[in-house]
């Protein structure tokens, strides 16, 4: 007898459907599996005996066919095991299990026949709920990934038997009570509030424009200036994630399985710090079945780069184009995928080795030649895409003991949600969300100079021999301080405050 059951393959962040075809015939007791499964999905036969057993079901004893649809897509992982387990007892008849192609079935199976969860889920959802499959079957732990997803019935189980008594309708289990996204929301707390940081001003007023903006920003200070605090404080001043973004980020962590057991949609930013020893797959994504590296795993919040002259010089490289595009495609022998890496890089320095370059508080032991081999580690095309830079220096003892009161998160993230509804409602027609984003179409009819705007950006480009890169970045950044100040119009004020922002270029790399 044949019986099909619904699951789905990953293929980058996007869902394929997988037709799970299973004939029980006469003869010799033998299992074939077909369909280009990879090695886990090949080992699902001693997974599925072994819970089929513990379950009260059994292995046919006659010929077993498994074939996985469409034929030439590559199946990986272990979802398929509660289709295949599924698909075999209805095969055999050892249950009536009506209505098998109509809903989606995704679970790995230990031996005693529970349900472990997988990696994927909410990407394999959206996807079946795209295409009018109503309802899915899936673990219990990867219920709360679904808890905001509309439009299906969402039914966690924990082992194979709970599974055949609701699908068989003996047993149904009750449908998962879904949250709106509303509500998820508002139980998000930032993890480093920007209250505890004394001091440093002026790095906060950076901080404040790059999350207004979505720009590029570098600190550069001393060791213990409050650099990592700083860039940790970022997220919780970006404004709230939309549904979609949500949706968006969780399914590039769902994939890359760096969800917990038992996580929900994520609404707060990602703040993702790699090690300084990264590699260039670690960092981008790749490997054997192209997973998503560190940029996409931060999309829709923050990249941090910490020690950023201690990353090899051709990791570093190898953001370039990420950064100026929102996507890494990645191309492997037997897979491809597409990832959105539409993150902002913050990266922190010391001025030189010993950290001390510049500091009113300490004397630097390094030798010119020791400073420029540092500093040289980061290319120019590189630093040409941080669009802020800010020099920190320690903050003085009296200033961190005395009480007085900072803005918190919560404030400083209201003005930089104001700066972004205006850029929203500019920019719809071109379909981008924030300042940064802007291409050179964009920038010539949104952000028009004066003459005495652009009198004055011509003599810092041509005194401090910037690219065009630099120059219209110089423009994004004014057009944020604009945006902030409720300002139509980017004044010479807005300008020459962009302009100090890339001053360090000259200090530091002498450009």
């Amino acid at each position: 007898m044949l019986a099909r059951t619904l699951c789905y393959a990953l293929q980058g962040v996007d869902g394929r459907a997988v037709s799970v075809e299973t004939d029980v015939s006469g003869g010799m007791g033998t299992f074939s599996m077909v369909g280009l499964p990879d090695a886990a999905v090949r080992e699902s036969k001693d997974r599925v005996t072994g819970a089929l057993r513990n379950s009260g079901f059994a292995m046919p004893h006659g010929r077993v066919t498994v074939n996985l649809s469409p034929a030439d897509l590559r199946k990986e992982g272990a979802a398929f095991d509660l289709p295949i387990a599924v698909s075999i007892i209805a095969a055999s008849r050892q249950a009536a299990l009506p209505g098998l192609n109509q809903v989606l079935l995704l679970g790995e199976l230990s031996l005693d026949g529970t349900l472990v969860p997988i990696r994927g889920a909410l990407s394999m959802a959206i996807a079946a709920c795209q295409q009018g499959i109503e309802s899915v079957v899936l673990p219990y732990e990867n219920g709360p990934e679904l808890q905001s997803l509309s439009g299906m019935r969402i039914y966690p189980a924990r082992d194979l038997a709970q599974v055949i008594g609701h699908l068989s309708g003996k047993m149904p289990i009750s449908a998962q009570i879904q949250q709106p996204y509303e509500s998820a929301l508002g139980q998000s707390m930032p993890v480093q509030d920007l209250s505890l940081v004394k001091g440093q001003h002026g790095a906060k007023r950076a901080l404040e424009i790059a999350a207004a903006g979505g720009h590029n920003l570098l600190f550069i200070g001393v060791p213990g200036s409050g650099k990592t605090m700083l860039a940790r404080c970022l997220p919780g001043i970006l404004p709230r994630m939309t549904f979609d973004e949500a949706c968006e980020t969780t399914r590039i962590h769902s994939v890359a399985g760096a969800l917990k057991p038992g996580q929900g949609l994520m609404v707060e930013r990602p703040f993702r710090a790699p090690h300084h020893g990264v590699s260039i797959p670690a960092l981008i994504g790749g490997g054997s079945d192209a997973r998503p590296g560190e940029i996409s795993l931060a999309h829709n919040g923050v990249l941090f780069l910490d020690e950023l002259p201690q990353y090899m010089p051709n990791v570093l490289e190898a953001l370039r184009q990420p950064l100026e595009d929102g996507i890494v495609s990645i191309s492997r022998a037997h897979a491809r995928a597409s990832y959105l890496s539409r993150c902002m890089l913050v990266a922190g320095m010391n001025p030189c080795p010993c950290g001390y370059f510049g500091s009113r508080t300490r004397q630097c032991h390094c030798g010119e030649s020791a400073i420029r081999k540092y500093l040289g580690r980061i290319s120019g095309p590189l630093l040409d895409r941080i669009d802020l830079q800010v020099e920190v220096d320690a903050v003085p003892v009296d200033e961190i003991a005395s009480g007085a009161p900072e803005e918190s998160s919560a404030t400083v993230r209201e003005r930089v949600q104001k700066a972004r509804w205006i850029q929203e409602k500019r920019l719809a027609s071109h379909h981008m969300h924030c300042n940064a984003q802007m291409d050179g179409r964009a920038l010539q009819e949104l952000c028009p100079l004066s003459v005495q705007s652009q009198k004055l950006l011509s003599m810092a480009v041509e005194k401090m021999g910037m690219s065009m890169r630099g120059y219209t970045r110089i423009v994004k950044v004014a057009r944020t301080i604009a945006d902030l100040s409720g300002e139509k119009e980017i004044s010479p004020a807005h300008i020459a405050e962009a302009i100090q922002y890339r001053a360090l270029d000259q200090k530091y790399w002498g450009t």
